[in-house]
């Protein structure tokens, strides 16, 4: 019996070892596919959380309501391009916005940490992008261009609307390559459906002109700069009246929808500086211009006259782009609450 036995148990000693040898290489992969892959941005929020959040109103987010109950949560990604001048970063502005409480995390670059990406990059790899982080994280980027990033922004509306093609492959920020595909899972229904159709919830231009893209030789764009398509929910697009840089004069071609987006052109003081837009960071630091940053809301007046030793060149345009931000922040998370909610019941 022993002699018939030993084929077995040698083989079955075999199995044992070579399993033993695999098991740390199962496990690198493993950890290696879960590094690459960022988790849901909403897959930790509890229900208590859940509830105050979609009892918060999305106009009216207070500063004790962005510590307390947004930032604890989740953040949709927010991508800010810079200009084509490469010393003229969109990082103080990241700084400013992660200052007045938002992740950091959802700022950076994945791949590199970076707070501020160049815009003489790819509008269809950039539209790819969108789509991975929406299918990977759930909840809806939003994009914030300075000069010729915003152009880099209102172009990739126009991929997502379908302006170029009727087809945008899904591009992979961590790998930096295509994944070959066109269509991703909607995180909130369950669904397959394609890149091109997508809606972004917020988009902001700072002095992206006409009078760049006839320089650079944009040709395409010339035209589709001040046009913007139904693939964003809210743009808003902020004009110096005297802008040389950009080329806008008082009287300017405005932004306009082609469709159903709301669009909203805010033009600020011929004072203000294109090259020094992005520098918001001091307004988040100094007690009173970020008091008055958090009672700021759109069509109210409030005095800008204030005592502080900080420069306020730059406080309408901040003020205006963080109540955006606040608000498209809890917009987002409420709805991928509500449709996680829904699947749930019917589940």
């Amino acid at each position: 019996m022993s002699t018939a036995k030993a084929p077995t148990i040698a083989a079955t000693a075999l199995r044992r070892l070579i399993a033993l040898a695999l098991v740390p290489m199962v496990l690198v992969a493993g950890h290696s596919h879960a590094a690459d892959t960022p988790a849901r941005a909403d897959a930790t929020i509890d229900r208590q959380t859940e509830d105050r959040i979609l009892a918060l109103t999305p106009e009216n987010i207070s500063a004790a309501e962005v510590r307390d109950v947004l930032a604890p949560s989740a953040a949709p990604r927010i991508i800010a391009l810079q200009g084509s001048v490469p010393l003229v970063t969109m990082r103080p502005f990241a700084e400013f916005l992660i200052a007045m409480g938002y992740s950091e995390a959802r700022l950076a670059d994945p791949k590199n940490g970076g707070l501020s990406r160049l815009s003489n990059g790819s509008s269809t790899q950039l539209a790819g992008e969108v789509a991975w982080y929406y299918e990977t994280e759930g909840l809806m980027p939003m994009l914030i261009g300075h000069s010729q990033g915003g152009m880099l922004a209102i172009r990739v509306l126009h991929e997502l609307a379908g302006s170029f093609s009727s087809e945008v492959e899904v591009w992979n920020p961590l790998t930096d390559s295509s994944e070959h595909r066109t269509s991703i899972r909607d995180p909130r229904s369950g669904a397959i459906r394609p890149v091109v159709g997508l809606k972004l919830p917020y988009v902001a231009a700072l002095a992206t002109g006409k009078l760049p893209r006839w320089v650079l030789g944009q040709w395409s764009m010339l035209e589709k700069v001040r046009q913007i398509p139904d693939s964003v929910e809210e743009f808003s697009g902020y004009i110096i009246e005297w802008d040389l840089i950009a080329g806008t004069f008082p009287g300017s071609e405005p932004y306009r929808a082609t469709g159903s987006a709301k669009v909203r052109n805010v033009i600020l003081d011929a004072a203000t500086s294109h090259i020094a837009m992005p520098r918001a960071l001091a307004l988040a630091q100094d007690p009173v211009t970020r008091a008055w940053i958090d009672l700021y809301r759109p069509g109210k007046s409030l005095p800008l006259t204030m005592h502080t030793g900080a420069d306020t060149s730059n406080l309408l345009h901040a003020a205006d782009i963080w109540f955006s931000v606040k608000k498209h922040w809890c917009i987002e998370l409420q709805r991928s609450i509500r449709a996680r909610r829904n699947i749930a019941a019917a589940g």
